[in-house]
């Protein structure tokens, strides 16, 4: 779809909200799209993170809920079964398609969310060669048999630049690396680009940013509220509906921990404790992928968002 200007002459511009996990991105982009339409600019929400596509992943998520989402149309939420795999280059043209579409109808587009690599996917330009299941499923075996350190050894001897980047915990990505490789491709997709170029020339990067120690003390409470709230509930309603089966939803932090507490092989109180380190390992790494941006505005709390506009 073509990207024209809006009718009132000025270019249609498309926004990420990044940071860590925790820091009111949810918030801050509902603000920004209220004061855009207060404007005249029909503004829309994209979601960029990766367990909000998935339908039923609500409490251990933080997904607004519609009612909370002030008439503004979300898109990308919701839209995956937890059985299905959720992989970035399946959801790049879907972003991007949602994103062209408001910036065609004169709306700015607003991408929210903490995932870098999808965020990444959409922002700047990322090319993804071709999936082939017969090596991925050969080296998932691999990954569950051996762990991803022994992959991600070997994925040092072939690449070890990427090897040096791509999160050691990540047997996904790592996975993803070597599965590109012995397709005869150099790998892609681990780490930003040395030199990422802006798929829409018009684009605004904020960034989130919480104090560490304030940080810390958020998270930990909200893992808390997550299991007053429900979640082991929740996770026993999405293990009817195969959550165990999915590659990609069964290992998201907290639902993997709820799964276990579910199972007896793991307490309630070690549940917690598990995701709320795992949940502070997260959110270093997003802050140090979304450091590496070009233009980041980052920006602390509360955020003058009629100063954002006249910037």
């Amino acid at each position: 779809m073509t990207i024209t200007a809006a009718t009132t002459g000025r270019t249609p511009r498309l926004w990420a909200v990044v940071g860590a996990t925790g820091t009111g991105k949810s918030d801050l982009a509902l603000d920004l799209a209220e004061a855009l339409r207060a404007r005249g600019n029909p503004a829309e929400i994209i979601n960029a993170d990766a367990m909000q596509l998935y339908r039923g992943m609500d409490i251990g998520t933080a997904k607004l809920a519609p009612a909370e989402r002030r008439g503004i149309p979300h898109h990308l939420f919701d839209v995956r079964e937890v059985t299905e795999e959720a992989a970035v280059a399946w959801y790049q043209p879907l972003a991007r398609g949602a994103a062209a579409d408001i910036l065609a109808r004169g709306g700015d587009a607003i991408l929210v969310g903490g995932s870098g690599l999808y965020v990444s996917s959409v922002v700047f330009d990322f090319n993804f060669p071709p999936r082939d299941t017969e090596i991925r499923e050969r080296l998932e075996r691999e990954l569950e048999t051996a762990g991803p350190a022994a992959l991600l050894e070997r994925l040092r001897v072939v690449d070890p630049e990427t090897a040096s980047r791509v999160d050691p915990h990540n047997g996904r990505r790592i996975v993803r690396a070597l599965e590109v490789i012995e397709q005869g491709s150099s790998t892609h997709g681990a780490a930003l680009p040395a030199a990422p170029v802006l798929w829409h020339p018009d684009t605004r990067l904020i960034g989130l940013h919480v104090e560490r120690a304030e940080l810390v003390a958020r998270l930990d409470a909200r893992v808390h509220r997550m299991w007053d709230a429900g979640l082991v509930d929740e996770v026993a309603a999405l293990r009817d509906r195969g959550l165990e089966t999915g590659v990609t939803a069964r290992r998201a932090i907290g639902y993997a921990q709820a799964l276990a507490e579910l199972e007896g092989t793991l307490t309630r109180d070690e549940a917690i404790a598990e995701t709320q380190a795992l949940t502070r390992r997260y959110a270093r790494r997003q802050v140090s992928w979304f450091r590496r941006y070009p233009e980041l505005e980052w920006l602390e709390h509360p955020v003058d968002v009629g100063s954002l506009l006249d910037g």
